[in-house]
């Protein structure tokens, strides 16, 4: 079988794949994406109409990344000509003794010198009436929050990736992977690709690819759903008028103004999701999570509690400190791998920049230390896990 050849090969087109593509072919490099279903599909991580984008984060080296996710979706919006980004504000806020304490990513601010303020419930109230607070609620506010528009934004990349000479293959499920010395070559059916740097971008499907490397990591695969409801005072939750927010305690919650859904809200849990096999998993409600996420929403935003519009679900890909992965493999340095943690796609197209510069370089002057293949937790069979960011 003869083999057609490509300077890469990106193996899965949800968000961080395709922004692989899109940055290899916007630096030249003759590149073929593989994705095994059609390409928007509703299995994986990627859909829905939003993500939260914020500089509000655990660590400076996230803080620092999410600086570059903004450039980097700008750079992506002028070539797609369309609007990727909706700046609305971010509000981090919870319980003065709640799980996930606010000081840290305060500190993590301070450190990469983003501005924000810190607000007590009289404030949060005052600002926006809809939240329903005592006075042991805090947060903090940071400006730059908002939303990026997931499936739109996905698509620009890919729409942007072909305009730049990128093969998008779709419906196209890997059936073998050989490793030849310096070249790679993956097998579709009847088709062959062969390359000298394969990006491995796989989410829920990462652990099956990965073994044709002989690496297991300790990844578990949730589902998860996202619920909008029908406003009783949707005014009150205007684009333009109202955060994205995050609820920093556990079990954690997040939501949106009015975006993407006519005349719903979206609200739902972090990390709430049972685990599951990415290729059997079903689509159905998962009631445990509606029902925590009704009740915060009856007792935090009464005004955004009607009735169920719409309930969608996804795929979470988590490693066990929900630290992202960013690393070529160990004993395959033209390889490189992404995984998302189940909070990247705000930072999607900054990923595939930076699996660009891995494959295309083979290193990349982004700090990205924290996400190695090599820190210990990885290397644990059994390790602890721990979900909140």
């Amino acid at each position: 079988m003869s083999a057609e050849r490509y300077d890469a090969i990106v193996l899965g087109l949800g968000g961080i794949g395709s922004g692989a593509a899109y940055w290899l072919a916007k630096r030249g490099a003759r590149v073929v994406g593989i994705e095994q279903f059609e390409l928007g599909h509703a299995r994986g991580e990627s859909h829905d109409h939003s993500r939260i984008i914020r500089l509000s984060y655990v660590t400076p080296a996230y803080v620092a990344l999410a600086k570059a996710a903004y450039a980097a979706w700008a750079g992506v919006a002028a070539d797609a000509d369309e609007q990727l980004v909706f700046t609305t504000g971010g509000l981090d806020l919870g319980p003065r003794d709640g799980a996930i304490p606010l000081d840290g990513y305060a500190a993590a601010m301070d450190a990469c010198d983003v501005a924000y303020e810190r607000l007590d419930a009289p404030a949060i109230r005052a600002r926006w009436p809809a939240f329903a607070i005592g006075d042991d609620v805090h947060g903090l506010f940071q400006a730059d929050g908002g939303i990026v528009a997931a499936e739109r934004a996905t698509r620009a990349h890919q729409r942007a990736a072909r305009k730049l000479g990128a093969h998008l293959v779709e419906n196209a499920a890997v059936t073998a992977i050989a490793i030849d010395g310096g070249s790679i070559e993956v097998q579709v059916g009847g088709v062959s690709y062969r390359a000298p740097k394969l990006i491995v971008a796989a989410g829920p499907w990462s652990a099956p690819v990965l073994q044709h490397f002989g690496l297991t990591l300790p990844l578990e695969v949730t589902k998860e759903q996202a619920i909008y409801f029908a406003a009783r005072d949707l005014a009150g939750f205007a684009l333009g008028r109202f955060p994205v927010w995050i609820w920093m305690d556990d079990p954690s919650f997040y939501g949106f103004p009015e975006f993407g859904e006519r005349d719903a809200v979206k609200i739902t849990q972090d990390a709430g999701g049972r685990a599951v096999d990415p290729d059997t998993r079903g689509f159905d409600e998962d009631p445990a999570i509606t029902a925590r996420v009704t009740e915060f929403v009856r007792r935090y935003l009464p005004g955004a509690l009607g009735p169920i519009v719409r309930l969608k679900t996804c795929l979470y890909t988590l490693t066990p400190d929900r630290d992202f992965v960013i690393d070529t493999l160990p004993n395959h340095p033209n390889v490189s791998l992404a995984i998302g943690a189940g909070h990247a796609f705000k930072f999607a197209s900054v990923i595939g920049q930076t699996l660009s510069d891995l494959a295309l370089d083979g290193g990349t002057q982004r700090a990205i230390g924290d996400f190695a293949l090599d820190r210990p937790i990885l290397q644990m069979s059994a390790p602890p896990k721990t979900y909140m960011v």
